[in-house]
């Protein structure tokens, strides 16, 4: 079993940087593929970074590709999302995801353990 919580989401004006983290319970947090996916008002949830358990791998959506960067520290059981150049399409509600030993998919379905989400408003 496997807990995640997310912090650092707030208000922010358009052009500025937020850095998300996620915080993982558990021992076998390396053993993790760790993604993060967004969901605005009245959307579908959607894909924004993902990094495979061995962290060799790092895929982002086109939307957010330059922008952001998905990192992990594996000491503190946390993955990260450095959010960078903010546009107000990027207001949604951001969750953490976690897959055994998946390889970062963007598929959610994938994922077995989410955390409950931490809101980004961008303001233009």
């Amino acid at each position: 079993q496997v807990q995640l919580v997310e912090s650092g989401g707030g208000l922010v004006q358009a052009g500025g940087s937020l850095k998300l983290s996620c915080a993982a319970s558990g021992r076998t947090f390396s053993s993790y593929a760790m993604g993060w996916f967004r969901q605005g008002p009245g959307e579908e949830r959607q894909f924004v970074a993902a990094i495979s358990w061995s962290g060799g791998s790092r895929t982002y959506a086109d939307s957010v590709k330059g922008r952001f960067t998905i990192s992990t520290n594996n000491a503190a059981n946390t993955v990260y999302l450095q959010m960078n150049s903010l546009k107000s399409e990027d207001t949604a509600v951001y969750y953490c995801a976690a897959e055994l030993r998946g390889s970062g998919s963007s598929e959610g379905s994938r994922y077995e353990y989410w955390g409950q989400g931490t809101q980004v408003t961008v303001s233009s």
